[in-house]
């Protein structure tokens, strides 16, 4: 049994998942020529929701049709964590691999000349921890999730 199809390892399985949505969406931007567009980026929310949502529904398939509560929460989390996480690790070392990106960011973002590659790199990952943690909150109850106090 490998990670990818392993009933305990959802959340890994799934993360790597999102991350490789996410870096492909980045380098397809950046081979269009579209990279510059901040609005773009709202797209990474789909690519997150979508990653989460199967989690989950991989979770409650290969767990008996149950999905406690709380374990869709920790397993959303965890999943969008592992995928941010793993974003920006790649985000990190393109930055720093590519001064001109970096660059490009202190000159046109608002808040650009107080960065760095790490600044950008944490506030890429913290903002899709965030961003996991509110789309799992609204994605289980939208799923049936068992009672809080159930199995």
């Amino acid at each position: 049994m490998n990670l990818f199809n392993n009933p305990n390892q959802i959340p890994q399985s799934y993360g790597l998942k999102i991350a490789a949505g996410l870096i492909a969406y980045f380098l397809l931007m950046k081979v269009t020529g579209l990279s510059h567009i901040v609005e773009l980026r709202l797209l990474n929310l789909l690519v997150l929701v979508v990653g989460v949502y199967f989690a989950l529904k991989k979770f409650k398939e290969t767990h008996g049709k149950h999905l406690n509560y709380f374990l869709a929460l920790a397993t959303g989390v965890g999943t969008a964590a592992i995928g941010s996480l793993v974003f920006a690790l790649f985000l990190f070392t393109w930055m720093k691999l590519d001064s001109n990106m970096m660059q490009e960011i202190i000159n046109n973002e608002p808040m650009g000349r107080y960065l760095n590659a790490y600044m950008a790199s944490f506030i890429v990952a913290l903002e899709g921890v965030f961003s996991g943690l509110f789309v799992t909150f609204v994605l289980i109850n939208y799923i049936n999730t068992d009672e809080v106090g159930g199995a």
